[in-house]
């Protein structure tokens, strides 16, 4: 079985990371609740992939944003910057 994830570029891709999360959550305990036919099962298995997927984009952004910041006096290459350390 194929992922839609990568193949699918839309509406799910605007969403936010905690709405994402948050609708994760949801997709999580209702299959840990159970009482959902097969078919149901898999379309909720299938929407919480696309929905991690976009959690760790979000995530993966924010840890390169967050090096990028962390690099950054660094990357001037003035020796000053850390002279006073």
């Amino acid at each position: 079985m194929t992922s839609k994830t990568d193949e699918a570029a839309g509406p799910a891709d605007a969403l936010g990371y905690e709405q994402a999360r948050d609708e994760l959550i949801e997709v999580v305990r209702r299959l840990e609740a159970g009482g959902t036919t097969l078919e149901e099962s898999l379309a909720l298995w299938e929407r919480g992939e696309e929905l991690s997927t976009i959690c760790r984009r979000w995530l993966d952004g924010a840890r390169a944003r967050l090096d990028a910041a962390l690099a950054g006096p660094e990357a001037d290459g003035d020796p000053d910057d850390d002279a006073d350390s």
